[in-house]
């Protein structure tokens, strides 16, 4: 028998598309959205697009500076395994560090959500980690799109982007062009793996079969999933006076590249950047995604930010001062490396057996 509708009216429902619950959706993310309000940023949701009034934020001759990004392939295991709590955050963060290494502050933030068939316990799960990242961040999320679109996507999965503006003064921008020889490099602990690299996380979980539910061999109080599934560390708040203070001469936000492929990305030529992978303590995680892997030091500077996932040049003199602010605001401080006379690029150097097997090991890039 087939399913003749000749003569019945068709909806929007039956191709698999409900407006009524993205309008519901709309209604329940409401207050969401209103919690990460700031200056500049008072209009409600529902408009066809988002106002801010830049003078209102206390600027006087700003640039914009956009970004925007998504969460990658560590998508795929939020669904799998229910962890819906933290991607927002990861969203705002590959942003939000994105605009702060520019010397712009976070203004607003918009997101998208696409999905086969809207499932608004999901859904709101993502949007109330995109506002904790955006109060995190101290960016207002003033708008965004649900798109519902059956045939797609699978059952159970979406993706995510999002898009963030910020602004700095005109005078104020940070290219990194007063970076000289002679400066020295300060990490900025990250929280995890962050958002780069999953896709090799992921190949490692299939191949070694790891028991993702069960504690992490390297902590016994922890699931290996919850330490996979860390939110990135957004370092706005820490770094925004130091910024306005002219204290920072560059900000490079590690992500996929690794330490190798971005520092060099705030680099004037001239100078070269020498890290030292042995001042400051691998993280168990990443010990034993290299354990697990084989995977070569070299490779590890690419693909992971390998316990950094940020890092800051400052002069010597500033160092000290530097580091007491950043210390003060919660961030765990390392110096790292220093900024050399030298083809423009990154060498990092470490012997700890954890970074390699074979003992003392040099990874260079020239950009």
């Amino acid at each position: 028998m087939t399913n003749d509708r000749r003569n019945s009216p068709y909806t929007y429902a039956d191709a698999g598309v409900s407006i009524a619950a993205g309008n519901a959706l709309v209604r329940a993310i409401g207050p969401l959205a209103k919690s990460t309000r700031r200056a500049g940023a008072e209009a409600e949701l529902g408009g066809f697009g988002g106002l801010f009034d830049l003078k209102a934020a206390g600027f006087v001759d700003p640039l914009l500076v956009a970004a925007n990004d998504g969460v990658g392939t560590k998508l795929k295991l939020a669904i799998e395994w229910d962890r819906h709590g933290g991607v927002g955050i990861d969203l705002v963060a590959m942003c939000a560090n994105d605009l702060i290494v520019q010397g712009a502050e976070p203004l607003f933030f918009l997101d998208y959500y696409a999905t086969g068939k809207l499932d608004n316990g999901v859904a709101e799960q993502v949007v109330a980690s995109i506002a904790e990242g955006c109060r995190q961040a101290g960016c207002a999320l003033i708008g965004g799109e649900t798109a519902e679109m059956p045939g797609m996507y699978a059952a159970g999965d979406y993706d995510l982007a999002g898009f963030c503006v910020g602004a700095v003064e005109r005078d104020a921008v940070l290219t990194g062009r007063d970076i000289a020889a002679g400066d020295i490099l300060l990490g900025l602990a990250s929280s995890g793996v962050h958002s780069n690299g999953f896709s090799l996380v992921r190949r490692l979980a299939a191949d070694k079969a790891w028991k993702l539910d069960r504690p992490a061999l390297f902590d016994q109080d922890q699931l290996l999933i919850d330490h996979l599934m860390a939110p990135t560390r957004i370092y706005v708040e820490s770094l925004l006076p130091l910024l306005k203070a002219r204290q920072i001469k560059g900000l490079a936000h590690i992500t996929g590249g690794g330490l190798l492929e971005n520092i060099p990305r705030v680099l004037p030529d001239g100078v070269h950047a020498t890290v030292d992978a042995d001042r400051w303590p691998q993280p168990r995680l990443m010990a034993f995604l290299q354990a697990q892997g084989g995977i070569e030091p070299e490779e590890m500077a690419r693909t992971f930010n390998c316990g950094i996932g940020m890092v800051v040049v400052v002069g010597q003199a500033e160092v000290d001062a530097v580091r007491e602010v950043l210390t003060a605001a919660g961030e765990a401080v390392f110096t790292i490396g220093t900024i050399d006379a030298g083809t423009r690029g990154c060498t990092v150097r470490g012997s700890d057996e954890t970074w390699s097997a074979r003992g003392d090991w040099v990874a260079t890039h020239d950009a």
